[in-house]
């Protein structure tokens, strides 16, 4: 038996919201079982490509956002970690 752990967290620094006290991390923290490595890292594979892709397009915007003076990235957190591990 095999764990997929999948940890996505993000911050959003208070300048760019009404919310002016601090940055927080916001996580979410999967756990998945498999019955085999392979199964496990065939659905890590597919995460981390749907994150990739995700991240990429909230990139852009948020720099089309930037170019238009309403927001910026650094404004921005997004961190995740996804691991196959033996049960």
């Amino acid at each position: 038996m095999w764990v997929l752990i999948y940890i996505f967290s993000y911050s959003v620094s208070p300048a760019a919201t009404n919310d002016r006290t601090e940055w927080r991390l916001v996580p979410t923290v999967v756990f998945q079982e498999f019955s085999s490595e392979e199964r496990c890292t065939a659905a890590k594979s597919k995460i981390e490509g749907s994150l990739r892709e995700a991240g990429a397009k909230l990139k852009s915007g948020l720099n089309d956002l930037k170019q238009a003076g309403a927001a910026d990235p650094a404004q921005i957190i997004i961190a995740y970690n996804v691991e196959c591990h033996p049960k």
